[in-house]
């Protein structure tokens, strides 16, 4: 491995870039550089894993059991990523993906930023391995201090060792929040209450898919996770609303279940509604998506290679849809094999003869994942929130009400026509935490499917970029005859 701690060290030009140094981006940037193409992994944390192995390399959680097995896996992706030729860069933020007009679309121009300073370079094919986001959670009070997701929380106790201080509630639903409240107790943190919000009626759609769960590996898995959590912490299941209360801080937090209201007073509230798909990068460079009713999420159409609707671009891992870690690693790879066979490396009988024992482990993997999708589906009610005033787009402070207004009075068909009206998805975060919640409420309220409502119309830059990087920039004759007449 190559690492990059300089804008200036990057090339003009790689066979291969691969956004995301998560499972599916170490996996394909290994394998594409064993089979001899020049590749650049790039990443915006300081060290590879993502977030389901952050800091593998360096946490000082030196205990092995409060993380568990699973993530210590990643430290053998790293390792391999390590021997290969591949050229790492971290702490760098992709910000555009383009054709590359002066190839003629040959190859990609890709907006980099490292160190305070802005690049163009170009690569001949683009895998995106962005990974996951929390699922938006938008209830009444989220925005007080004393809040956080639950992977916000996770990522404190990889990376730091940290654990939050006082009592801790833990709400919402599916199978990381097990995981995290399993971690979050082994590291020491006062858990009063995990309010599992997962709906009772999703079961019987769920059973339908429950042979295939039964042969899966989740299945022992699960069990363990779920016998360990719920033996030592206090579940309390059937959770249909929550609040946050509070005066300049969270001081209780407010539920019903089973008709009746009840409180219980903590420091720290972790919310989590499952995960999607990543998907500001790949929709601004043009892929195309679709809804997917199972997972309940935007994600691209891709074909059995994981190739995008833009001719080289692939997209692996979880941001081509939720399948988990190990399945992240496997698609990644088989999107780093069809690169190599588009850059003309290898012949189309090598790709498909490397991919045959991959494609039956990811087989293997994703067996039991649609009972978990089914059966984890959030409630109605926590998509689209029902009290008026709960934000949901934390950067223009838009909430619930006004979408809804702006949808039922002003007849605001889409998201891109609602950040016209109200701003919405137009903030640093670019739409990436309020887009789902502001096409379920238009959804809701025009009384159609978040399929037909559509979703937000990205341009780059995807990530917020200063005007200094982008003075940094170095100026080629185009980019004179653009501005200089």
């Amino acid at each position: 491995m190559k690492p990059l701690t300089e804008i200036g060290q990057l090339a003009e030009h790689y066979d291969l870039a691969v956004v995301g140094a998560g499972p599916a981006g170490l996996s394909a940037a290994a394998r594409a550089s064993e089979l001899g193409l020049a590749v650049l992994l790039v990443d915006e944390n300081p060290e590879p894993g993502g977030q389901i192995y952050r800091s593998i390399t360096t946490t000082p959680v030196t205990d092995r059991a409060v993380l568990g097995v699973d993530y210590w896996r990643g430290a053998d992706l790293v390792a391999r990523l390590k021997r290969s030729a591949a050229a790492y860069a971290a702490r760098c933020t992709v910000w555009s993906i383009a054709p590359d007009v002066e190839s003629d679309g040959a190859s990609f121009e890709i907006g980099l930023s490292l160190d305070g300073r802005a690049r163009l370079i170009t690569a001949g094919q683009v895998i995106l391995a962005t990974g996951a986001q929390e699922r938006p959670f938008p209830i009444p009070g989220w925005t007080l201090p004393g809040v956080m997701t639950a992977g916000a929380a996770q990522i404190a106790l990889k990376s730091s060792a940290i654990v939050p201080k006082g009592r801790t509630v833990i709400a919402g639903c599916g199978p990381l929040l097990y995981l995290l409240a399993g971690q979050l107790a082994a590291a020491g943190a006062e858990i009063v209450a995990v309010l599992d919000t997962t709906p009772r009626r999703n079961w019987p759609a769920a059973l339908g898919a429950l042979p295939d769960f039964l042969r899966s590996p989740y299945l022992a898995k699960g069990l363990k996770l779920m016998a360990k959590a719920r033996r030592s912490l206090r579940f309390l299941g059937g959770v249909t609303s929550l609040a946050v209360e509070g005066s300049g801080r969270l001081s209780t937090i407010r539920f019903e279940r089973g008709g009746a209201s009840e409180s219980i007073a903590c420091d720290t509230l972790l919310l989590h509604q499952g995960v999607i798909p990543s998907v500001n990068l790949s929709n601004a460079a043009g892929c195309a998506h679709e809804f997917d009713t199972v997972q309940h999420c935007w994600v691209p159409q891709l074909d059995d290679w994981f190739a995008s609707s833009v001719p080289g671009i692939a997209i692996a891992g979880d941001g081509a849809g939720i399948g988990g870690a190990e399945s992240a690693a496997l698609r990644g790879e088989i999107a780093a094999l069809d690169s190599a066979r588009r850059l003309g490396r290898i012949t189309i009988a090598e790709r498909d003869n490397h991919a045959a024992p991959i494609r039956t482990a990811l087989g293997r993997t994703l067996r039991g994942r649609r009972f978990l999708d089914l059966l984890y589906k959030p409630a109605t009610q926590f998509l689209a929130p029902i009290v008026d005033d709960t934000i949901i787009c934390r950067c223009e402070e838009v909430t619930a009400g006004q979408v809804r207004d702006a949808a039922k009075r002003l007849g605001v068909t889409g998201p891109n026509q609602m950040k016209a009206f109200l701003r919405c998805g137009m903030g640093p975060c670019q739409g990436r935490l309020c887009g789902p919640t502001v096409v379920e409420l238009i959804a809701e309220t025009r009384g159609t499917t978040p399929a037909e409502v559509g979703y937000y119309r990205l341009r780059p830059p995807v990530k917020p970029v200063t005007l200094a990087e982008l003075a940094s920039l170095p100026q080629s004759e185009a980019a004179v005859k653009a501005v200089v007449r």
